[in-house]
């Protein structure tokens, strides 16, 4: 078992940067790869960005290539998500979560989420 816990959400500005936070607890976080998911308001979770489980390589969705940046600490147990040139349409719940394996696949459901927070960008 994996508890994911997201923390660093809040309310910022166009233009604006933060940084998210997935603790996780439970089983050694460098046995999963690793993902950040975002859902708006009235649409369907997306994927936003995933690292590999000893944090090789990354992906990430074209609409936040070059603006955001996942990495992990797996010493720390915690994976992070930089938010930068905030704009608007990044306004959702950020969710954190874990899949067992060497690198994420988008074929496979995650196996842990966790609870999300909160980022709104006024602008």
């Amino acid at each position: 078992q994996v508890q994911l816990v997201e923390s660093g959400g809040g309310l910022v500005q166009t233009g604006d940067s933060l940084r998210l936070s997935c603790a996780a607890s439970g089983r050694t976080l460098s046995l999963y790869a690793m993902a950040w998911f975002r859902q708006a308001p009235g649409k369907e979770r997306e994927f936003v960005a995933s690292i590999s489980r000893r944090g090789g390589s990354a992906s990430y969705a074209d609409s936040v290539k070059g603006r955001f940046t996942i990495s992990r600490a797996n010493a720390e147990m915690t994976v992070y998500l930089h938010l930068n040139s905030l704009k608007p349409e990044d306004t959702a719940v950020y969710y954190c979560a874990a899949q067992y394996g060497s690198v994420w696949s988008q074929s496979r459901e995650p196996d842990y989420w966790g609870q999300g927070t909160q980022v709104t960008v006024s602008s």
